[in-house]
């Protein structure tokens, strides 16, 4: 019933409340703009904009049309976003590391499925060495996970430290084992903690074996052990221990995005240029 076309030249009117401005505005002649208003009005049976020699305003039905008119062209540009030849498609299974989930990583996927709707994005959130299997099984399209420094696989979001970390009430024996909060085996922050100690000759035992990152965060903040964690992944309630304590050196780890190559090829890298384009201040909710 109401032209989009005309709908947007009434709304533009309505908001400059002149003729000629929203002409301007719209690219359009005044008397073309007039035209619109006009076929508008025949259309609603309504006179919408009282104009004399001073001004413009708009009538009670004008008041009313604004506000479905506002609804009308948000559907219709909602629709040809939709709709549009060059809209991606399809499904995109993505992977990503427990603990870089509680980065900004949300907030990516989240902007990601609102520019690319009709792609279904499937997430699985579990450990990087689990991830990369379900990829080499071609279970996944793209991961985002650890590993260790300087390996060639994928592409690097960012370079970070391993560090110990504790809540900051805990306290280092140094005559005994060293009290370790790890994931299952098998696991890359498990592996860099049993390497670092052993490589010092360091005793240790494992007071808490856990699954995902959330029951790593658990045991620290309950004064169980000390784990290994990126260190800008530390949350506000938890510190990095010093090495003043005895503790070694861990290493770095990379942040890599891994794609499958038989995944289609627009959606992994649309996601995987959203991803890279926020690598920066990557931090843990508390």
């Amino acid at each position: 019933m109401f032209d989009p076309v005309l709908l947007k030249t009434f709304a533009t009117v309505a908001e400059t409340l002149n003729f000629t401005q929203a002409g301007q505005l719209l690219g359009l002649s005044q008397p073309t703009v007039s035209q619109h208003i006009r076929k508008l009005e025949v259309a609603a049976g309504r006179n919408l904009i009282a104009r004399d020699t001073r001004d413009v305003r708009l009538t009670d039905n004008g008041d009313a049309l604004l506000g479905f008119t506002r609804t009308i062209l948000a559907a219709h540009d909602e629709a040809s976003s939709y709709f549009t030849g060059s809209a991606m498609r399809g499904r995109l299974r993505f992977g990503s590391a427990d603990d870089l989930a509680l980065t900004q990583l949300p907030q990516v996927l989240r902007d990601f499925r609102q520019l690319y709707p009709q792609i279904n994005l499937e997430l699985t959130v579990s450990q990087s060495g689990s991830l990369m299997r379900r990829l080499q099984a071609g279970q996944l399209d793209l991961v985002f996970v650890k590993q260790e420094s300087g390996e060639p696989l994928g592409r690097l979001v960012r370079r970070d430290r391993m560090v110990w970390v504790g809540h900051k009430s805990v306290t280092i024996d140094a005559g005994a084992p060293l009290p370790l909060i790890v994931y299952q085996a098998p696991s890359l922050s498990r592996t860099f903690a049993i390497r670092a100690l052993e490589s010092v000759g360091r005793t240790w035992r494992i007071t808490c074996n856990v699954k995902e990152v959330n029951g790593v965060l658990a045991a620290v903040r309950a004064g169980i052990g000390i784990a290994v964690f990126p260190q800008s992944l530390i949350p506000a309630d938890l510190v990095q221990l010093p090495s003043s304590m005895g503790l070694p050196e861990v290493g770095d780890v990379d942040f890599a995005l891994v794609e499958n190559p038989a995944a289609p090829r627009e959606p992994v890298e649309a996601l995987a240029s959203a991803i890279m384009g926020r690598p920066v201040q990557l931090r843990a909710v508390p």
